[in-house]
């Protein structure tokens, strides 16, 4: 018989196949385990956590499938690790799939082996596979190393290059390379490049702390002589061009450093290490400049063959110079790594001239272009990249330059410069840069032959994992997701940022805006919690935090209020809704609470104006002192709640009077109960308080009537800055008023999202006219809360505060009209939920799936006199409890 298309097989055959089918299908039903993670982190290396966190999931289909017990073994040996005769936790009756070990002390340089073992509500037990992590150096103290450089000459432009050459005698069991920079390198052991990282190490404040790298070296080591080498780009360490924030003037300005060991551990045991000191080599590379901020210029003249491999004579290049290192805080970079993560091809090509070029990639994104291509020696080749075109077809850089504050013409702004070699074919990609872009002006100073294949984009930003994916039935909302994406991603390259053009700055209002967005869609807890850490290095002892983050300096003085600074607060509690995970709000609950008790002391009436205020609006804004109180009012009532959660009792009631003072001195100015309004009744006036509960829960469903009121008086229009499109759809949408909600939406005139989609976007923009004469990146990620609403309204999937990490999951999706069919997904700490929805003539079909381990909160709304049915039996009331599983919905 015939299984498959040219398959055959006897019935002996068939029925093996049908058997392990059968139990394949069986072991899966009943449970497997996955995504073993250490701190996050699929098996890292070179973490410095003393009490790593681990976690798991569990593949179950079953319907009520959970997990009643575990148990963790770990330890330095695998074999004793699968066999159970490791060190363990012994059997917890708990259903935690996320927790911190605190068992014997860790030792820095060493590999741990783990395991879990799951008894679930069935009676079964399941174990998982083993996995591991490696300890780094754990301590400061461990470094080997001195710091180097070539200098202290902040002015040398041309990067330099270092190496080393040394024997190993003995057979190599591993090798790992521990690499801190005030700057940024890259890595080669015997002329191979280490690693598929850019951009490393991330930005810090470097004065107070500096994050080192670990790579895994062992393959590229040999018997007898190897090299290491070394090369080091400004980043924001050395800032050499010059803009509105004075990056050129931060107190750790200085020439690039490094320090390096190198630990070897040969089969025998014993250990060698191979550190940076001044005996190693240094000279100038061919990257005659690289700005982080602009460009990067590189002359291929200049090229040194074989610098980094052992046979190379260095004996003309010069010892390098000892430094201090830049900080004593020098902390692992436990992070997901920036990449470059997606080559992008030329979608047209503009040929101007014989020798102007413009190509076009079809989209905008933050990154790099490659040119491959060939010419006489000395041919400059000028790449200029831009994110618009003026009617004549050449770059216009004028909406992202406005800040750029240029000393001389040698520092274009995003224009890389390639100078050839005249030798065949050659190619250029910058190593230390990043630019918002996507047109490439190609300029030779020489006619040179190029075509579509001479130039490729390299779309570059933190390497998170997505978790959410959206589908639906109407192209505009499948598009405006796909360009927040987009602009998401664009905007974290190891720190969430505004834009990757004209500023690269950790605005803090926009991150946290664009933060539920953010989780919804990407793993990104650990960029997030690195980031934190920059947080927690720039408040001063009063409390006070810059409106960007890091910084030289600028931003205590302007922008600094709650309504942007509340990433202190919002982003740990948004990581706990999200994962269950305390330790974001254990970390930074000193900090939240100096910087509310600040606010407290300056504004003691409960009402503060410090801010900027719902920026950018449409036409009309709110007052500044109501939209930052409702922003000192959520900080404070978060820094309550995890008071609570920490077991701080005293503060829990100090923090939750202070709220009930904030939100009843809010209302007393603000609300007119008679009325149902707040101030003038403006979209943003009632959209901030609803969202962010301020509003008296007798009078919201009043206050939302009234939004919706003034949506329909304004035109079925928007009109909100940053602030209000962070509250306006879910203000609507939680209130019965979604069909307003997804009007505003799907709209496709101006102005609204759809309106920058139907102009050709492919990212978010700055401002909602695409023509304004300032303040319009076409990458900026400021209006992209509508990426969590698509999660949150038609998708219904939220997370339960009380049983945070979707242990329980909140199901209420809107059905709105005009929407024919939605599908939300979202990868939680648990698995897979889904939430799934067509329209038909009978009425709604609504499928749910909630992964094993967790539960989910059912709420069904009213639609006409229509009952709704679970798996074909009639639902009684409009809120059920359901357990783990696939479950069809239908309203007819």
């Amino acid at each position: 018989m015939r299984i498959f298309t040219g398959i055959t097989c006897n019935h002996h055959l068939m029925n093996r196949l049908l058997l392990s089918l059968f139990l394949f299908s069986f072991l899966t039903s009943r449970g497997q385990l996955y995504d073993l993670r250490t701190g996050h982190l699929t098996t890292p290396l070179g973490i410095d956590s003393p009490q790593p966190r681990l976690s798991w999931k569990q593949k179950d289909e079953r319907q009520g499938a959970g997990q009643k017990a575990y148990q963790v073994w770990l330890g330095k040996d695998s074999l004793a690790v699968a066999t159970g005769k490791a060190g363990s936790t012994g059997k917890m009756n708990a259903s935690d799939n996320l927790i911190t070990y605190t068992g014997e002390n860790l030792q820095p340089y060493t590999r741990y082996f783990w395991k879990v073992a799951v008894w679930d509500n069935h009676g079964g037990k399941v174990a998982s596979a083993v996995t591991s992590f490696e300890t780094g150096l754990m301590q400061v103290s461990n470094w080997k190393g001195e710091w180097i450089s070539d200098g202290t000459d902040i002015r040398l432009k041309p990067a330099p290059y270092f190496r080393h050459s040394f024997e190993t005698g003995k057979k190599i069991r591993s090798a790992r390379a521990y690499v801190a920079a005030g700057g940024l390198f890259e890595l080669y052991i015997n002329g191979t490049k280490i690693g598929d990282h850019v951009l490393d190490p991330n930005y810090t404040r470097f004065d107070r702390r500096i994050l080192y790298v670990t790579h895994d070296v062992t393959p590229e080591l040999k018997a007898g002589r190897n090299a290491i080498g070394i090369l080091l780009g400004n980043g924001w360490y050395n800032h050499q061009s010059t803009a509105v924030w004075y990056f050129d003037r931060a107190p750790w300005r200085n020439r690039p450093a490094f320090c390096m060991d190198l630990r070897i551990t040969y089969e025998d045991g014993s250990v060698e290490t191979i550190s940076s000191g001044r005996s190693w080599k240094t000279a100038l590379s061919p990257v005659i400049f690289n700005s982080i901020y602009t460009a990067e210029h590189y002359d291929a003249r200049r090229e040194i063959s074989g610098w980094n491999r052992p046979d190379f004579d260095d004996s003309r290049w010069k010892n390098s110079t000892l430094r201090s290192a830049p900080s004593q805080n020098i902390v692992a970079q436990a992070m997901k790594p920036v990449r470059a993560v997606e080559e992008i091809p030329v979608k047209s090509l503009n040929k101007i001239s014989d020798t102007v070029c413009v190509f076009d990639l079809g989209r905008n994104i933050s990154g790099v272009s490659r040119i491959t291509l060939s010419g006489p020696e000395g041919t400059v080749i000028r790449l200029k990249h831009a994110e618009r075109l003026y009617e004549n077809g050449r770059p216009d850089m004028s909406n992202i330059d406005a800040h750029y504050r240029p000393t001389d013409d040698t520092d274009p702004f995003q224009t890389d410069i390639f100078i050839l070699k005249g030798e065949g074919t050659e190619s250029f990609m910058p190593r230390f840069n990043y630019k918002g872009f996507q047109y490439v002006e190609v300029t030779a100073s020489r006619p040179v032959q190029l075509n579509s294949a001479s130039l490729k984009g390299y779309f570059i930003h933190s390497d998170v994992e997505p978790t959410g994916r959206i589908t639906s039935s109407d192209e505009t909302l499948n598009r405006i997701w796909w360009a927040t994406n987009n602009s998401y991603l664009s905007n974290l390259v190891g720190y969430p940022t505004d834009c990757p053009q004209r500023e690269k700055n950790g605005w803090t209002g926009d991150a946290h805006i664009a933060s539920e967005t953010g989780l919804y869609n990407f793993d990104g807890i650990t960029v997030y919690e690195k980031w934190l850490a920059d947080h927690r290095d720039e408040q001063q002892p009063n409390g006070v935090l810059p409106s960007i983050i890091p910084t030289g300096g600028w931003g205590y003085e302007w922008g600094n209020g709650p309504d942007w600074t509340s990433t202190i607060a919002i982003i740990p509690w948004n990581l706990y809704l999200f994962y269950g995970d305390k330790k974001p709000l254990q970390d930074n609950y000193e900090n939240i609470r100096r910087y509310v008790d600040h606010i407290a002391e300056l504004y003691p009436s409960g009402l503060t104006s410090w801010g900027l205020g719902d920026w950018i609006p449409v036409k009309s804004k709110a007052p500044v002192e109501l939209t930052s109180t409702a922003y000192y009012y959520t900080d404070t009532r978060i820094l309550a709640q995890a008071a609570k959660l920490l077991g701080r009792d005293a503060d829990h009631r100090k923090y939750s009077a202070l709220a009930e003072k904030i939100r009843e001195a809010f209302n007393e100015k603000y609300l007119h109960r008679e009325a149902g309004l707040y101030g003038s009744g403006l979209q943003t006036e009632l959209a901030v308080p609803l969202f962010w509960g301020l509003v008296p829960e007798e009078l919201r469903q009043k206050v939302a009537d009234n939004l919706a009121q003034r949506e329909k008086a304004d035109g079925m229009q928007i009109d909100v800055g940053l602030l209000g499109t962070k509250a306006l759809l879910q203000a609507l949408s939680d209130n019965g008023h979604e069909d307003a909600a997804y009007a505003l939406a799907s709209r496709k005139t101006f102005p609204s999202w759809g309106w920058w989609i139907a102009n050709g976007a492919t990212t978010l923009y700055e401002n909602w006219p695409i023509d304004a004469k300032s303040d319009i990146s076409m990458n900026h990620i400021m209006f992209g809360e509508i990426g969590a609403w698509l999660f949150k309204a038609p998708g219904g999937i939220k997370p339960d505060p009380a049983r945070p990490g979707f242990r329980n999951v909140i199901l209420e999706p809107r059905f709105m009209t005009g929407l024919d069919s939605f599908s939300a997904e979202h990868d939680g700490p648990y698995g897979t939920i889904r939430s799934a929805w067509e329209k038909n003539a009978q009425g709604i079909t609504w499928r749910v799936t909630v992964p094993a381990n967790a539960t989910a909160t059912v709420r069904l709304p009213q639609i006409n006199d229509r009952k709704w049915y679970k798996d074909g039996v009639e639902v009684k009331g409009n809120e059920i409890q359901i357990p783990s599983g696939m479950y069809v919905f239908k309203n007819n």
